[in-house]
C-alpha cells in the first residue's frame, strides 16, 4: 500500500485530475495529443506492467463527442482479440459533479503503422504481407460480430518494434443489428467481390493501407 501513497511529480499533476486511481500510475512522457486530449506512457505500480493513459478532455462538452467515446470504450471492452488494442482499466471520478475527463488505460504499443511505414524504407514484401495477415485475422473476428470499423487507416493500427500490429480508435464503429433495405441493395451489388455492405467499408481501407507496399 506504500506504492499508492507515493507523492506526484509535476507532470502526474498537470496530467491528473483528482481521481482516486491516479497514484496506481506513475507518468513517464507524452507520446500523444490532439483536439481530444493527451496521451502518456506510465508504469502501473501495481503490476510494472508499461501502459498508454488516454486523457480526454471536458467529455459532456459535445454529446456527439462523448457518444463516439460511449462506443468506443463499450466496443473494446467487449471485442478480445490479439489484434484489437485492449484496454486494461478505465479510472473512476471521485465523484458524478467532478466527472469532467476521463482516463482510460491500454495497452502500450510503440508507434503506428503510419509511423513505421515513414521511417522505414526498407520494409520487405515480407513485413507487408505479415502486417496485411494481422490485419485481415482482426477484420474476419470484429465483422464476424457484426462490428464495422469505418475508420480504418495506417494511424489507426497500433505497432510494436517486433511488427505486431493492433486496431484502435472504434469511435466511428458501428454495430450492424439487421439488414436494411439498403444494405441489401448494396450486397446484392457486391456480391461479385465476395464482401458484403459495411464490411465492404473496411476492406476497401485495409487495400488502401497496404496497396503503395505490396505493388
Amino acid at each position: 500500500m506504500q506504492q499508492d501513497q507515493r507523492k506526484k511529480s509535476p507532470t502526474e499533476m498537470d496530467f491528473f485530475s483528482d481521481y482516486g486511481d491516479a497514484n496506481r500510475y506513475k507518468i513517464q512522457e507524452v507520446v500523444g495529443k490532439g483536439s481530444y486530449g493527451v496521451v502518456c506512457s506510465a508504469i502501473d505500480t501495481h503490476t510494472g506492467e508499461k501502459v498508454a493513459i488516454k486523457k480526454i478532455h471536458d467529455i459532456f462538452e459535445h454529446i456527439s463527442d462523448a457518444a463516439r467515446i460511449l462506443r468506443e470504450i463499450k466496443l473494446l471492452r467487449l471485442l478480445r482479440h490479439p489484434d484489437i488494442v485492449e484496454i486494461k482499466h478505465i479510472m473512476l471520478p471521485p465523484s458524478r459533479r467532478d466527472f469532467k475527463d476521463i482516463y482510460v488505460v491500454f495497452e502500450l504499443m510503440e508507434s503506428d503503422l503510419h509511423q513505421v511505414i515513414k521511417a522505414n524504407d526498407d520494409l520487405t514484401r515480407e513485413h507487408y504481407q505479415f502486417f496485411l495477415y494481422q490485419l485481415l485475422r482482426a477484420l474476419k473476428y470484429i465483422h464476424t460480430a457484426n462490428v464495422f470499423h469505418r475508420d480504418l487507416k495506417p494511424k489507426n493500427i497500433l505497432a510494436n518494434a517486433n511488427c505486431k500490429l493492433k486496431i484502435c480508435d472504434f469511435g466511428l464503429a458501428r454495430v450492424a443489428f439487421n439488414d436494411t433495405p439498403t444494405t441489401i441493395f448494396w450486397t446484392i451489388m457486391l456480391l461479385q467481390d465476395g464482401i458484403e455492405l459495411p464490411s465492404y467499408a473496411d476492406h476497401f481501407s485495409q487495400r488502401c493501407v497496404f496497396f503503395p507496399g505490396i505493388s
